[in-house]
């Protein structure tokens, strides 16, 4: 089995204020605004990524080829999912509705006996993943987690290795808790 997992973000909304990140930064003036916004933005795709979320509510495209047969279901890769009527599935390119849809923020998608009559090469699932449309619905602490990671980017400039530039402590302990765990 094979994913493809693609996003299309559906605004232009920063998942942080900018006003709040350089206050994390202890940054008073606007000569670098430009530059903080883009450490921001990823700082938010290193939270994204870590802790395979979205922040912000995004189109998430996910093509699985050859799919495992005999299985009852499937973890979607990215969530949260905040409603299940959001969920579109394609078989070998034909809607498709023999499923259920468990949201939140490990989503699962079930399925019906009728998907036990399939043989299918390739899985087509569109959904939308993201705590909501501004920086004001992520959960506070994962905001925090933006402008930590942001605070290491903004501190590790120019780094002399690549030791010096890391992951910060608190972004991974926060993003641990939003990561969704496979057992296999």
């Amino acid at each position: 089995m094979r994913m493809l997992v693609n996003r299309e973000y559906t605004g232009d909304q920063l998942p942080f204020s900018l006003f709040e990140l350089k206050t994390h930064l202890r940054v008073d003036h606007n000569d670098e605004d430009l530059a903080i916004q883009d450490i921001g933005l990823t700082a938010a795709a290193d939270v994204e990524s870590f802790a395979q979320i979205a922040l912000l509510s995004q189109l998430i495209r996910v093509n699985i080829f050859e799919p495992a047969i005999g299985c009852h279901g499937i973890k979607l890769p990215i969530g949260p999912v905040l409603d299940a009527a959001s969920v579109a599935i394609t078989v070998d390119g034909e809607a498709f509705t023999g499923f259920e849809v468990a949201t939140g923020g490990r989503p699962f998608v079930t399925w019906k006996a009728s998907y036990a009559e399939l043989v299918p090469s390739r899985l087509g699932i569109e959904y939308t993943a993201g705590f909501g449309a501004s920086a004001s619905n992520i959960p506070a602490d994962l905001r925090l987690a933006i402008m930590d990671q942001a605070a290491a980017i903004y501190d590790g400039r120019s780094p002399s290795d690549a030791k010096t530039l890391a992951t910060s402590p608190h972004m991974a302990r926060i993003g641990a808790r939003y990561r969704g765990v496979s057992v296999s």
